[in-house]
């Protein structure tokens, strides 16, 4: 069963920036033909947003195990977690992150949640997840790992 599931969807904004394959593949073809140019240029731009789709990992927390995009970390080895946003978030981003970490991290989410690993034989010593609810992730994480704990 799934107790917990977010996609990491890609910012409009982004949509929006991507759209600038339009104009430069226009550039290029349009001098060649009008009809090629056209459509070209709108198979490039579906083709980066399928991309950045197709590319958007998933959260999920289930009976065993915490996944994050392609790992999976059972729900027994998950210690303490902490949420971040703004500059604290930033700064588990970037000089706080230990090079050893686990990341799914994306740069259009700004708040993160570290989640402790507590297998002696991960060489991770935590995952650092983007999220746009690092405090519903947690509840989440830390209610799953009860009940596993509780068995």
């Amino acid at each position: 069963m799934i107790h917990y599931r977010e996609r990491l969807w890609p910012a409009p904004w982004l949509f929006i920036s991507t759209a600038l394959v339009i104009p430069a593949s226009l550039l290029v073809f349009l001098p060649i033909n009008g009809t090629v140019g056209v459509i070209v240029a709108l198979v490039l731009y579906l083709g980066c947003v399928g991309l950045l789709m197709l590319g958007s990992p998933v959260l999920e927390i289930t009976d065993t195990e915490f996944v994050a995009g392609k790992a999976h970390l059972p729900l027994a080895l998950v210690g303490a977690t902490e949420g971040f946003t703004t500059d604290a978030a930033r700064l588990e981003r970037g000089q706080r992150l230990d090079a050893r970490a686990y990341l799914v991290i994306r740069g259009w989410i700004d708040p993160v949640l570290k989640v402790s690993v507590e297998d002696e034989a991960d060489p991770a010593p935590y995952w650092l997840v983007s999220t746009r609810n690092p405090s519903s992730l947690a509840a989440a994480l830390e209610t799953a790992t009860q009940r596993t704990r509780g068995k």
